[in-house]
């Protein structure tokens, strides 16, 4: 046996989508009950858990060994749920490195992430039937009890044999459709590289990070109490039934002369400047009151398991057009902020639930929740976390792919690319807290908002106006960025005509080392790491101006399939963020065996024993990639007792 196609189905009273596979499978009622396999292409055997039958012993073995390849549709699902149906203690699990995805090898080429998604786009034989929604809901969820079902709560094969019959026939040709995604990209495969990239993934979520179920429990009590006390003042203030109602509070404000389209925080917040002091109070209160941080503690709460750990919060290649990594359950990804000066008083007192004093103490009850919501992550005991991430990661990959000498100077020499980017936009020296400081602002700004191609608009959606910048002045800020970085400028337009020429000839060409292949249907996108971005069905069209653009296929803004469009200061955006994440996972590989329980975007979070040095794990992750000469990198990190934001 060389390779073991498998597909599950099964039982949990737990809801996967809050709890994520790891929880689902710790459920007293967990169970498997199809197992759908093919050992090395040949015809799919169906082994029905429910009525006795038995999984043969040279497929169980199978399992845990590592001469035998296991592939799966999204293979985390099926090596979870395997490693708690062969009874490993929690915590423990399949080795990842025995698995292979047919997921993860759609993402890689820019294909959908749902089985019937890629078997539409590829136009199999076999499709995935499209019965399976209502099976799985009937048979591998909880019903609700109704006098008609007797009052159970769970379908069981013998309450609708034929549904039954169905579910099986589902199940077989889920492995038929996986076997056919393999066959249709054989001539395109994942590089060994990226496979042990997934596998490291997988190492980490299967580590978790350990979660203060004290502080967790005890935060979403807080929030309670100071939900019902802002509400009551709310009442009070309104006279309104429920003042937490966006509909009520609307007519409300409109009664009282002010008309809000929205209740958003922008929107509020410009409200604020000029409101009256009592509608001031109430806004400032429904502001409070809207507050969701608690959904993030109620997150944690969901998908910690029995080993006191959150796993399964990383979904490799989440984001297909640049393989990033995608958050999932907790979302660390998004999480807020934290600018308190006394956060480890606040967490204390948050910690043994003392609502009084948190109420004493601080203005915002809700505010001292959302900023504590990272910090009830912690090592094991004894331990500390070391955060390092790399500092300006996009600028200064833009700067090496385009050879921008000034900005490769700034790094260099360790500047602050804000200030000198402000010093070359306006020709005056800029330091921070210092000589022309306040030009900083703009060079920010700047920075953040024009590096792919942007203007006008993306400096206002960056926030350019809300920071005092006139209106006027924007324009001016946009050309003299683009004045101050003639490189990045020309890499837009010289991709913008490599990636035409590619799609538009059918040919390979080339620019600032990185080729462009028309190949089969597809456009790759061949980075100096080695790894491809890959566009479906790539051709030329006209974009909405008029003018020549590259479109193609892929799953847009509605998560949708759809034909998108795209050119290139954006098809640079996906180049340089593509390589920040490859530069991400070299670091990953370097500090493999130091513990890494998180990432989040260019950052990584090591669980530590207290000897480990700081400045070691930094100077590991600051290396630059044989494939990337000539590139400064810089990591800085520091040390805490739990998870926050330097």
């Amino acid at each position: 046996m060389k390779t073991l196609s498998i597909d599950l189905e099964t039982y949990s009273s737990a809801d996967i989508g809050k709890t994520g596979v790891y929880r689902y499978s710790e459920s007293s009622d967990f169970e498997i009950l199809l197992f759908g396999y093919s050992i090395d292409g040949a015809p799919v055997q169906l082994v029905d858990l429910t009525c006795g039958e038995r999984v043969p012993e040279e497929v169980r073995d199978a399992l845990s060994d590592p001469s035998v390849t296991k592939w799966a549709f999204n293979a985390s699902f099926e090596r979870i749920c395997l490693s708690r149906w062969l009874g490993l203690p929690s915590g423990t699990y399949l080795e990842p490195d025995q698995w292979r995805c047919s997921m993860i090898w759609s993402a890689y080429l820019g294909l959908p992430l749902s089985l019937a998604g890629v078997g539409a786009v590829l136009k199999l034989d076999k499709q995935k039937l499209d019965t399976g929604k209502d099976l799985i809901r009937y048979f591998c969820k909880p019903c609700r009890p109704t006098k008609k079902n007797g009052g159970r709560t769970r379908n069981l094969p013998r309450h609708d044999p034929g549904k039954w019959e169905q579910f099986k026939s589902y199940n077989l040709r889920d492995v038929e459709t996986e076997m056919e995604i393999q066959k249709k990209l054989a001539r395109f495969p994942v590089p060994e590289f990226v496979w042990d990239e997934y596998h490291l993934d997988q190492e980490i979520n299967d580590r978790g990070i350990r979660v203060d179920m004290q502080m967790v429990e005890n935060a979403i009590d807080v929030d309670g109490w100071s939900r019902f006390d802002l509400k009551t003042q709310l009442q009070d203030l309104t006279a309104l039934e429920n003042p937490n109602s966006v509909a009520q509070m609307k007519a409300w404000l409109t009664q009282h002369g002010m008309e809000i389209e929205s209740l958003g925080k922008k929107e509020v917040a410009a409200m604020l400047k000029d409101a009256p002091p009592d509608m001031r109070e109430a806004l400032i209160l429904r502001q409070q009151l809207a507050k969701s941080s608690v959904k993030k503690y109620q997150a944690m709460q969901n998908c910690v398991c029995a080993d006191g750990r959150a796993h399964g919060m990383f979904m490799f290649y989440g984001a297909n057009r640049t393989g990033r990594f995608a958050g999932r359950l907790v979302q660390l990804q998004n999480l807020p902020q934290n600018h308190m000066d006394d956060l480890e008083q606040a967490r204390a007192l948050v910690r043994r639930a003392d609502y009084d004093s948190l109420k004493l103490l601080y203005d915002s009850v809700p505010d001292v929740l959302s900023e504590l919501i990272r910090t009830a992550f912690i090592p094991y005991e004894g331990g500390k976390f070391i955060v390092a991430d790399f500092s300006a990661i996009e600028a200064r990959v833009i700067a090496w792919m385009a050879d921008e000498k000034w900005r490769l100077e700034v790094f260099r020499n360790g500047g602050d690319i804000y200030c000198a980017s402000a010093s070359q936009m306006f020709g005056v020296p800029v330091e921070k807290h210092g000589i022309n400081g306040h030009l900083r602002q703009k060079g920010k700004i700047a920075e953040l908002a024009l590096g792919y191609g942007g203007s006008v608009g993306a400096l206002k959606a960056m926030g350019a106006l809300e920071m005092g910048i006139p209106e006027e002045e924007l324009k001016p800020l946009v050309d003299a960025w683009r004045d101050a970085n003639p490189n990045i400028t020309e890499l837009w337009w010289d991709v913008d005509r490599a990636v035409k020429e590619a799609v538009d000839l059918r040919t390979t060409s080339e620019t600032h080392g990185i080729q462009f292949v028309y190949e089969s249907g597809f456009l790759f996108i061949c980075l100096p790491s080695g790894r491809r971005l890959a566009y479906v069905k790539p051709r030329i069209g006209e974009n909405r101006f008029g003018g020549e653009s590259v479109t193609y296929e892929g799953v847009g803004g509605t998560k949708k399939w759809e034909r998108l469009e795209s050119y290139g200061p954006k098809f640079v955006e996906n180049i340089v963020q593509a390589l920040s994440r490859d530069i991400l996972c070299y670091a990953m590989k370097t500090l493999r065996c130091c513990n890494i329980v998180a990432h989040v975007h260019d950052e990584i979070i090591i669980e530590a024993d207290p000897k480990v040095s700081l400045e070691a794990i930094c100077e590991q992750m600051g290396r630059t990639p044989p494939w990337a000469k000539g590139l400064i990198l810089r990591a800085d990190g520091y040390e805490t007792p739990f998870y926050k934001k330097d």
